[in-house]
């Protein structure tokens, strides 16, 4: 009697691991954890225009679109990215947790690579 029962369990279990949903990132940043700083005056993004994100995570790791770049080398892969991808914006997601002066560094090395003009950040709403 409680073999059939084991069995039944073995199977219903399989079933819901079989039928479970998992979550697929939305995109290839999804892999990286960030928190955003909040922001209560910051406003939506207006066009639906494609654009680049540097992501700068607490542990003052930098990636270009998902690719996993060091401090040293932004300058280059800036210049590389604006070739390959002429007049396309760049937007910077930093954790609020990163440091002031790696902030500056990592801008600095932006203003290497040619990026001109604004560069928008992205922010949490205030709740």
């Amino acid at each position: 009697m409680i073999v059939a029962m084991i069995d039944i369990f073995a199977i219903l279990l399989i079933f819901v691991i079989v039928t479970t949903t998992f979550k697929v990132p939305e995109t290839d940043q999804a892999a990286l954890s960030i928190q955003l700083p909040e922001s209560k005056t910051a406003a939506p993004m207006k066009s639906a225009e494609q654009i680049g994100i540097l992501s700068v995570s607490a542990k003052e790791e930098v990636f270009l679109d998902a690719k996993p770049l060091r401090l040293g080398e932004l300058a280059a892969g800036i210049r590389e990215y604006l070739k390959e991808k002429p007049g396309r914006k760049l937007a910077m997601r930093a954790d609020e947790k990163v440091s002031y002066g790696f902030l500056i560094k990592v801008l600095d090395a932006l203003r290497e690579g040619g990026v001109q003009g604004n560069l928008s950040a992205f922010t949490q709403t205030t709740k």
